[in-house]
């Protein structure tokens, strides 16, 4: 446990403690929590203006609950007397947590040996950190986020969890904005790098993809000398970030034979799948032998995940047998990334509702397009709309419509007005009679499923995390599941998942 009394948190983040506040109050950092329905005894809970509420309106609620101490950014009466909530005061909630993670890990560090391993892309940072984390966990006490917690709030929250006695602690890196990454590798300083890819998804606030390669690869300018960056070898973007690291480089690379093999690559060799999910042999650099890999992940594009893991693992120090061994039995660990469901009746439900942008749809639309190979199986993709993509929205919309088409999907169903350039493509592309279809909500696609589906269809559901399509898939995947009703998830409307 680490553990912060009042005052140093005051002394950390720059504030001061409100009028009545006791500074010896002691804080387990595991207990620090933004929304106020996650209090227990003994909590500190961050209160702070966000994006859908002011945290500031549950303090009461945190205490209630059992919270002793408030992390904020104005004082709080805790009665009609006008007694103050017991709280450090700050400028800024959130970059107060940044300096309480930063003295985390510094506390640790000084106290054994640590690895951080920070994971950045466009695409897979969630899928890979699983994996890394079901490799690592069994040899030492590994630490990774929760859900896609990787922004300037999930960052933190993920360093709490960690103990005196954290082995490994894996970092996901998401961003909006140039120089997030760099502020969260000043939290963590990490070890090891990874950069999976650099895709157009959320190119509307960068500017452009170049500017996103520029971002993404500020975790690798992040590592010290005797760190290591691992890359993606066959993302062009990627592999150029070498120039811009300090520490030695490893690449990986899913390509049987390249100029990768002049230089140290962890190689996917005669990729290939079977009903969908990928195997390969794997292979490391100076290693005689390779290691055969199946995975039960869904979609050939999982390779990069699966490859990545592999690779920030190895150079972590575990060993090729024992990589290759847990790759093969893990499933997915988060939801709603090509979560598969066979239900009763015949119906196989695919849902990829949690992110989505050009690449991650395409990739996801061949995986479909095999599963349905040789006709016996209808195949239905469920699309709704990719957010971010900035003036080329309507394109890549447009395009994802004429990929479906191309890839003989059975049957499209576009869902919202935002999406609706995907239909479009479609009919331009040559789908005809009912083969697209554009529907105004999820309730309208749930209700056409329902009547349409029959036993054997396949039905792939995807949209960004935003479009709420996860949801349409539960749905589908447990008939008679009611719609979800509306919830404010978090008190503060905490940033904790970045692209």
């Amino acid at each position: 446990m680490i553990e912060l009394t009042a005052a140093e948190v005051a002394a950390l983040s720059n504030g001061r403690l409100s009028a009545g506040t006791d500074p010896a109050t002691p804080i387990n950092v595991a207990h620090i929590v933004t929304d106020s329905r996650d209090a227990v005894p003994g909590s500190m809970y961050v209160a702070k203006a966000g994006e859908n509420a002011d945290g500031h309106d549950f303090m009461a609620a945190a205490f209630a609950a059992g919270a002793i101490l408030a992390l904020a950014e104005r004082e709080v009466a805790a009665d009609d007397a006008g007694t103050l909530h017991p709280a450090v005061i700050v400028a800024d909630a959130v970059l107060a947590m940044g300096a309480l993670a930063a003295e985390v890990v510094r506390r640790i560090r000084a106290h054994s040996p640590l690895t951080v391993i920070g994971i950045t892309g466009s695409a897979g940072k969630t899928t890979t950190k699983d994996l890394l984390a079901g490799i690592l966990a069994p040899l030492a006490p590994t630490v990774a986020p929760v859900g896609s917690y990787n922004g300037e709030v999930g960052v933190p929250l993920t360093v709490f969890r960690a103990v005196e006695a954290t082995r490994y602690l894996i970092i996901e890196m998401g961003a909006t904005k140039m120089g997030q990454i760099t502020y969260l590798s000043s939290l963590v300083n990490p070890d090891i790098g990874v950069v999976l890819c650099v895709g157009s998804a959320h190119a509307g606030e960068f500017g452009s993809i170049d500017n996103i390669a520029v971002a993404k690869g500020e975790l690798v300018e992040a590592l010290p000398a005797h760190g290591t960056a691992i890359l993606n070898y066959d993302d062009a973007r990627v592999r150029a970030m070498a120039a811009r690291a300090n520490a030695p480089v490893t690449f990986f690379s899913s390509a049987d034979a390249n100029e990768a093999s002049t230089v140290p690559t962890v190689q996917a060799r005669a990729v290939r799948t079977t009903d969908g999910h990928p195997e390969f042999d794997l292979g490391f650099p100076g290693a005689p032998d390779s290691f055969p890999v199946s995975s039960k992940l869904l979609g050939l594009h999982h390779v990069t995940n699966l490859l990545a893991a592999a690779t920030a693992a190895h150079a972590a120090g575990a060993t090729p047998a024992d990589i290759a061994a847990s790759l093969s039995t893990q499933s997915a660990a988060s939801r709603y990334r090509m979560e598969r469901t066979d239900r009763p009746d015949g119906v196989t439900v695919i849902n990829d509702a949690y992110n989505a942008n050009p690449e991650s749809m395409r990739a996801a639309l061949r995986t479909l397009a095999e599963l349905g190979a040789g006709g016996t199986r209808r195949t239905w993709a469920v699309l709704g709309e990719m957010l971010e993509l900035g003036e080329d929205s309507v394109l890549e919309h447009d395009a994802v419509g004429r990929v479906a088409v191309r890839l003989n999907i059975s049957r499209l169903i576009v869902v919202g007005t935002p999406a609706r350039a995907m239909h479009v493509g479609a009919v331009m592309e040559g789908s005809w009679g009912e083969e697209s279809m554009f529907v105004p909500d999820a309730e309208a696609a749930y209700e056409l499923l329902e009547r349409e589906l029959a036993p054997g269809d396949i039905v792939l559901v995807k949209s960004s995390n935003g479009a709420g399509l996860r949801f349409l898939g539960d749905r589908i995947a447990l008939p008679g599941r009611p719609a979800p009703a509306e919830t404010n998830e978090q008190n503060s409307g905490e940033r904790t998942q970045q692209p």
